[in-house]
């Protein structure tokens, strides 16, 4: 089983194997929807590009957050 987070953050459980052979953790999957509105799994494809954005946006927000620490020890 994979879980697989929707970009609206809600999670399901998948079985692995409907899953493209490649995907792993951090792998960013498109997937159509069926007739009935659920995900024609069948249809799973990895994003590559999709992936390196998201990498790339996480790695500028952690770069940011890091700026505004003055470092040092904490004192109360």
């Amino acid at each position: 089983m994979a879980v697989v987070v929707a970009d609206d953050g809600t999670s399901a459980d998948v079985k692995r194997t409907l899953l493209p052979a490649r995907a792993r953790e951090g792998t960013v999957i498109r997937v159509s929807l069926g007739s009935d509105g659920r995900p024609d799994w069948s249809s799973a494809e990895l994003d590559e590009t999709e992936r390196q954005r998201r990498l790339k946006a996480a790695e500028e927000q952690l770069k940011k957050m890091s700026q505004g620490d003055p470092g040092g020890d904490i004192q109360l």
